[in-house]
């Protein structure tokens, strides 16, 4: 079996692993992007056919890059990032290598060896920009059966995808929120689980909900705080733009429930949380314009005041009278979409840098196997780890250290 070597492997070309090879490059450093499929494929074929970004274009792009084609307040397209990913490989001249998939990592001296169906590659430095979103997590709470469709959000891509009958969502994320609301404009009945997550503003006083994070120096927080490991983030870049509002769902037909808890013959069980859940997003929301309005005074910002922002209409009937039991087969349910989330897959680096959890030991995503990085993994380094801009910053730390260890 053939060996090449290089000075850094970097391990995945999605915005990561580009924006390494963008950092490396202008160091003049020499370097390979190794990719198993395409460029930017989990934006290809992982994400349904209707998704916009969740920042304005303005904001979720690389710094030395802008979209093309697209207003700056305006939320970039699937296609158009996939697009810019391609646009910006070219830009930096990207060695990259598609098609190729390391099987096995391991270390070698001081150095590293990668194991790919078409050889060997070994590096003295290594950047895994696998991305956060790894492997679906897919709940078995519901046993599979005949007339039942479930699908992780990784694999939903439309509405004439899924089978006659009602939906059901779990999960009230990003995701979760954005397909449940597509479904139920296509005319599909829609059931949504919401547990516990947070709905920022998606405008305020003029300004994006993104140049307030960074106003209120969120972005640059580095870590998060107790007891919200398992909050999920409501907004979305869909339809122009606008706060993701559960009431609105409910208004428009959408039926709500609590957190999934268990299924028994054919009966899914659910917590009676879902007035607790949706008043801690309205406290979370309205936590953001107080902060909002107190920076605003204090800084001295000249920015319009906007006290209907404030204005909550009433809970949903599901809020106040919940359902806590739901019998698919009665309501008609043909299938389940879990907008679950994702989890890391390590499994194929045989070096011992990771937790009981499967999670790399490192610090700032350098990890404690001199030479070998972590980069594009949420809370790397601070809350915008793993956002595009924030990946950006992240990876010229990695590349300064790099050069620095090379000797240039």
């Amino acid at each position: 079996m053939t060996t090449e070597t290089t000075e850094t492997l970097i391990i995945g070309a999605g915005q990561a692993g580009l924006a390494m090879s963008g950092h490396l490059g202008r160091l003049g450093r020499p370097h390979l992007v190794v990719e198993r499929q395409r460029i930017a494929e989990r934006w290809r074929s992982e994400r349904w056919d209707s998704l916009v970004a969740n920042g304005p274009a303005w904001h979720d792009r690389f710094p030395d890059r802008l979209f093309e084609g697209i207003e700056p307040d305006s939320f970039a397209t699937r296609d158009q990032i996939v697009a810019y990913f391609e646009g910006y490989a070219a830009q930096v001249a990207a060695p990259v290598r598609t098609g190729t998939e390391v099987t096995v990592l391991r270390r070698d001296g001081d150095g590293f060896r990668a194991a790919t169906p078409g050889g060997e590659i070994a590096a003295r430095n290594v950047v895994i920009a696998t991305g956060a979103f790894q492997r679906p997590v897919l709940p078995a709470l519901v046993p599979p059966g005949p007339g039942l469709l479930q699908l992780h959000s990784s694999a939903y891509r439309n509405p004439a995808q899924l089978p006659p009958g009602a939906v059901l969502v779990v999960g009230s994320g990003s995701s979760g929120a954005q397909i449940a609301e597509e479904l139920v404009l296509a005319g599909r009945r829609v059931w949504l689980s919401v547990g516990p997550h947070d709905r920022p503003p998606r405008r305020y006083r003029g300004q994006d909900f993104v140049w307030w994070l960074r106003e209120l120096g969120k972005w640059s927080a580095k870590a998060r705080a107790p007891g919200t490991e398992h909050v999920t983030i409501a907004v979305s870049g869909a339809y122009g733009g606008r706060t993701m509002d559960f009431r609105r769902l409910a208004a428009q037909g959408v039926r709500l429930v609590g957190r999934a808890e268990r299924h028994e013959d054919g009966v899914l069980a659910f917590a009676p949380d879902l007035a607790g859940n949706i008043a801690r997003g309205d406290a979370n929301y309205l936590a953001v314009l107080d902060e909002a309005d107190a920076h605003a005074m204090r800084e001295g910002l000249d920015l319009p005041e906007e006290p209907e922002a404030r204005l909550l209409g009433p809970l949903p009937r599901d809020a106040t009278d919940p359902v806590l039991r739901l019998d698919l087969a009665a309501e008609g349910i043909g299938c389940i979409l879990w907008a679950t989330g994702y989890t890391s897959d390590f499994r194929w680096i045989e070096i011992d840098v990771f937790d009981a959890k499967g999670l790399p030991r490192h610090r700032d995503g350098r990890a404690e196997v001199p030479g070998l990085y972590f980069l594009g993994l949420p809370w790397l380094t601070c809350r915008a780890s793993s956002f595009i801009w924030g990946v950006w910053r992240d990876a010229e730390g990695h590349a300064a250290d790099i050069a620095a260890r090379m000797g240039g």
